[in-house]
């Protein structure tokens, strides 16, 4: 598959501005995502990390359009994708855009492929859905795509239902899936290697590395794993109870994490420097707050040491780290610089 892009990388491909995402429960109105701000440019890859709960999935049902609706409410925002903002367009048109140049790739497979069919004749249905092509040809490509995505005998795979298939198979068989695209702009995959073991992580995320420069598309990368991010994004946005609390490169963000939530998720990973040879992990105090009860101040107050009586009064306003420009955070106590990036 040639790369049908021709957009320069670092051109704005995706721009978020000002999303907000409720949904309406028996208990009240839950903020799912609050105010968020993101862009994405073509060919990067952003990883967009928090805890369970923070808004992630939320803000990637809302670019695809897929937030059910009732109980969902898209309150203000917009999304803009090559210039055209998404929530403006008919359903027709965000059907036709959808698997298009905007595709997904969801955590679980064997929930997201169709039992009954076989895993070739799905990913054929995608090229017959957004190309004027016969069904043999569109078989072809599914086969195409399967090797390209280092399933063996693929011939045979796309013969198989999706439980005749192992986990890592049927996760590779929907990045197929997400590649059965005219034109591949931004593939967005939640959570990918979640349910699977270590070994078969390593060579998802190997492949889907691999995938973007070789298709030259733009990923939008959903997790929990701070080891995934650094290890795959060249950017990185962290979530915290709807809000986005830092944004900036992976390096960057790695080095010198200014909000004490960052802060905390990289000092829980087991290879961080002060768990090296703790017989306990370090863990960040307290929980989530409820999404329903949620006050204007900053959601992480009630677990910070740095807490202050502006954190409860406001959310705080964006700021800038001192010596990279690109690397903003909101936060009123910001961690210290650390150093400069190696």
């Amino acid at each position: 598959m040639q790369n049908s892009l021709n957009k320069s990388e670092g051109q704005k491909l995706l721009e978020i501005e000002n999303l907000s995402v409720s949904f309406d429960t028996r208990r009240g109105w839950l903020r799912a995502v609050k105010n968020l701000a993101l862009s994405i440019s073509e060919g990067e890859t952003l990883a967009l990390v928090g805890e369970s709960g923070c808004g992630k999935s939320v803000t990637a049902h809302a670019i695809t359009r897929l937030v059910p609706m009732p109980p969902g409410v898209i309150e203000n925002g917009e999304i803009r994708f090559r210039g055209s903002n998404l929530l403006s367009l008919s359903e027709t048109q965000m059907r036709a855009l959808r698997g298009s140049k905007i595709s997904m790739i969801f955590q679980e497979p064997m929930t997201s492929l169709n039992p009954v069919f076989t895993v070739g004749n799905q990913i054929a249905e995608v090229f017959l859905t957004h190309e004027k092509i016969r069904k043999r040809e569109a078989r072809q490509k599914a086969v195409e795509l399967l090797d390209l995505v280092k399933i063996s005998d693929p011939d045979k795979s796309a013969k198989a239902y999706p439980h005749q298939l192992s986990g890592g198979m049927r996760q590779r068989a929907m990045i197929a899936m997400a590649l059965a695209s005219p034109q591949p702009g931004l593939i967005i995959a939640d959570e990918p290697t979640t349910a699977l073991d270590v070994t078969i992580q390593a060579q998802i995320l190997h492949l889907l590395r691999e995938l973007k420069e070789r298709v030259g598309m733009a990923l939008l990368l959903i997790t929990h794993d701070m080891g995934v991010v650094a290890e795959t994004a060249d950017r990185v946005a962290v979530m915290y109870a709807g809000h986005k609390v830092e944004d900036a490169s992976v390096k960057e963000l790695f080095a010198n994490p200014r909000h004490p939530y960052t802060a905390g998720l990289l000092g829980c990973q087991p290879s961080a420097p002060a768990n090296r040879g703790a017989r306990r992990l370090i863990s960040i105090n307290g929980s989530v707050p409820d999404l329903i009860s949620l006050k204007d101040g900053c959601p992480f107050a009630n677990r910070c040491v740095k807490m202050s009586t502006e954190c409860l009064e406001s959310f705080p306003p964006e700021s800038l780290s001192d010596d990279v420009g690109n690397h903003i955070f909101y936060c009123y106590h910001p961690i210290e610089l650390s150093g400069a990036v190696k």
